[in-house]
Parts: C-alpha cells; sequence; structure tokens
C-alpha cells in the first residue's frame, strides 16, 4: 500500500523542518537505508537518509552518521535537522549539486579525490568514537596478529568509492558516513588504492595516488601486505555468496591484482 512507503511515511514527520513539502524523489543510490531521496519542499531542498527505528546495523549506522557530522565540517555536507518519531530516524542534509567522482587514469577529479581523503586523515577522533573499533577485515587474516595491524586511532572513513565522493566545481564532498570506525590511518588510503585499480589504473599507479596521503606512509611495517590479502580473501568470500554480483568480481579483481603486484600469496 502507498501508505506503508518510506516517502508517506516520514512526510509528516519532517515537515516541521521542511515545511510544505512538493516532491520526494529517490536517489539512484543509498541501499543502506530504507530511503534516501531529495526533499524538495518550501525550506528545502534537503538530501534526506531514513531507516526504521529498530535495533541492528541500518539504525546503528545511521546513529554513528548523525554522531560524527560535526567533526566533518568543509568535508561532508552539514547535517541540518533531525527526526527520530513514530518509529522513524531521519537525517536531513544540505544537497550538494554535484557528480560521481571518475576515479579513471588520467581523470582531473583525481587530485580532489586524494585532497578529500587527506582532510579526513586529519580529523582527531572524537572521544565517543574511541569503541567503533575497526573488526571487518579480522575475520580474513592469516592470524591474530595481522589483525593488529590494523588497529589505531585514526577515524576511518571505508566506504571509498566514486559515488561517495562527489564532485562539486573544485572540490569534492566525501558524503555517506554509514560506518566510520576507529583503526589504522593507512586503511583508507589502500582503500582508495583498491578502487582505482578497479577504476582501470595499474597498482603501482594507484599507490602512487596513496603515497601523496601522510597515513599511507605511516603503516606499520608488514601492514598493507597483510590489508590487501585479507581483501583478496573477503571479496573472494562474497564473491562465492553472490556469484551473480558483478562488482564483487570486480573489487576481487582488483585486489588480486594488487596482491601480484607486492608479490604476495592470500591463500
Amino acid at each position: 500500500m502507498e501508505t506503508d512507503l518510506p516517502e508517506s511515511a516520514i512526510r509528516p514527520l519532517i515537515q516541521e523542518h521542511t515545511g510544505p513539502v512538493a516532491a520526494i524523489r529517490r536517489t539512484a543510490h543509498g541501499n543502506s537505508s530504507d530511503l534516501t531521496a531529495i526533499v524538495e519542499c518550501e525550506r528545502g531542498p534537503f538530501f534526506v537518509k531514513a531507516v526504521r527505528d529498530r535495533p541492528g546495523g541500518r539504525r546503528d549506522s545511521l546513529i554513528r552518521e548523525r554522531q560524527i557530522d560535526a567533526g566533518l565540517v568543509h568535508i561532508s555536507p552539514s547535517l541540518l535537522w533531525d527526526v527520530e518519531a513514530e518509529g522513524w530516524l531521519v537525517l536531513g542534509y544540505e544537497v550538494i549539486d554535484g557528480r560521481s567522482a571518475d576515479f579513471a587514469p588520467a581523470s582531473p577529479d583525481l587530485p580532489l579525490v586524494v585532497e578529500t581523503i587527506a582532510q579526513i586523515g586529519f580529523v582527531p577522533l572524537p572521544v565517543f568514537a574511541r569503541d567503533w573499533t575497526e573488526t571487518r577485515w579480522d575475520r580474513f587474516v592469516s592470524d591474530g596478529s595481522e589483525a593488529e595491524l590494523f588497529r589505531g586511532d585514526s577515524l576511518l572513513y571505508t566506504d571509498i568509492n566514486p559515488h561517495n565522493l562527489l564532485v562539486a566545481g573544485r572540490r569534492a564532498w566525501a558524503v555517506d558516513w554509514a560506518w566510520p570506525t576507529r583503526g589504522a590511518g593507512f586503511i583508507d588510503p589502500a582503500l582508495l588504492v583498491v578502487q582505482l585499480i578497479a577504476a582501470g589504473h595499474t597498482p603501482a599507479s594507484a599507490e602512487k595516488w596513496a603515497s601523496q596521503l601522510p597515513a599511507w606512509h605511516k603503516a606499520a611495517p608488514g601492514a598493507i601486505n597483510a590489508f590487501a590479502a585479507a581483501n583478496v580473501r573477503m571479496y573472494s568470500t562474497f564473491a562465492e555468496r553472490k556469484p551473480d554480483a558483478h562488482w564483487l568480481k570486480a573489487m576481487l579483481e582488483a585486489c588480486q591484482s594488487w596482491t601480484d603486484h607486492r608479490g604476495i600469496a592470500a591463500a
């Protein structure tokens, strides 16, 4: 039924902030939420993310995103208001009139992307984020000592991809902070390497871009190799579970290319 749609459910909840709503247009990306949309309204437009207010990953993710906003000035679009009522959690952001970054070799967007990731690396870890320990790669390491190489006190974005870096004019914005964590600072640059290889870069070229980021050079000995191998194991597992997901196969190929370049085995 139409009344069961997120658009219908949140409309009366957000009108205090939006004024009369003319339209709610879903966006192409943002599958981690029940609704991501542009709200055309009297006081907007606004970009909104909404999840049903139930315990679990999606709600917890949006709560983290709400918490981290204050530390992301000039990096991410500003959170302007939020609503938690009637079984829904809704975040309302400023709208950035931008496009997805182009990660391809020779793209003019690459310096903007690197600059934005560098800015993220300089954001101090908030006190409330000290228990957000990054553990997603732990089960894909060869032994427990490798997992310790991923620990640290840096605020990590961890969701680097072309759709999450919006280019507007001569700058880029990092959007969709769905799961920021605390860990070793080299992880975000390493994730950029994987994405660049998937976009057509050679591993050497991808690492050259990552080497412009200070955190890349602060990685503990063996940490980057351990992380590269863990990514191969992770995407291999995910691709086996979802054989029709072509993007997973592409990411696995990128990770394998990277480990081949570094001369390490991920078996």
